[in-house]
């Protein structure tokens, strides 16, 4: 098993971002899950890439080729993948993994969250989606995904796709034993 892990190019603001993201490279590699990831050595990306590898874990990067150009790339990974853009990036990610985390991170990390959360709502795979909520720093996007789903904008089982923990044992547990919904996105007329 592989999981894809989106997070920061930046370490945050707060000590158990970090700690976060070490923890779960750690907790993966311990557990023999491959983390497939952006591929760069900075930030919450370079910590979790880290932690695994020191836990002798498997790590796949893949990163574009401007990135590797501004010496971005991590250079000890079991495999680095380079790539031409962002899509192809994001394509191969999800390729070679059986599921997504994210950790913190920015804007990159919510728009990688969030596509592959759609892709799940719409068939295209049945992979697990799930934030790692450290230090509550999610707290905010979960309660505007619980106001989308009041206000009609979203459906009760793909609020329930995305998985939310804040302990690495109980989200990787719940990761592995994902089921997704058995319901079409497509919303018949006579449901509206």
């Amino acid at each position: 098993m592989r999981l894809c892990v989106f997070c920061g190019s930046s370490p945050g603001n707060k000590p158990e971002y970090l700690a976060a993201a070490q923890q779960l490279g750690t907790a993966l590699a311990k557990a023999g899950i491959g983390l497939v990831y952006g591929g760069a050595q900075v930030g919450l990306m370079g910590a979790v890439a880290d932690a695994a590898l020191a836990a002798g874990g498997d790590v796949i990067g893949v990163i574009p080729r401007h990135l590797v150009e501004r010496e971005l790339a991590h250079e000890g990974l079991t495999t680095l993948h380079e790539v031409g853009s962002m899509h192809e990036r994001k394509a191969m990610m999800a390729d070679l993994s059986d599921g997504f985390i994210a950790l913190p991170g920015g804007v990159g990390t919510f728009e990688e969250l969030f596509e592959v959360w759609t892709w799940g709502q719409l068939g295209h795979h049945q992979k697990p989606c799930a934030l790692f909520n450290a230090a509550g720093y999610y707290d905010q996007l979960i309660a505007f995904l619980d106001h989308a789903l009041t206000e009609g904008f979203m459906r009760q089982p793909y609020r329930d796709m995305l998985i939310v923990d804040n302990k690495v044992d109980s989200l990787l547990h719940r990761v592995r034993h994902y089921s997704p919904p058995a319901v079409s996105k497509w919303v018949k007329a006579q449901e509206r």
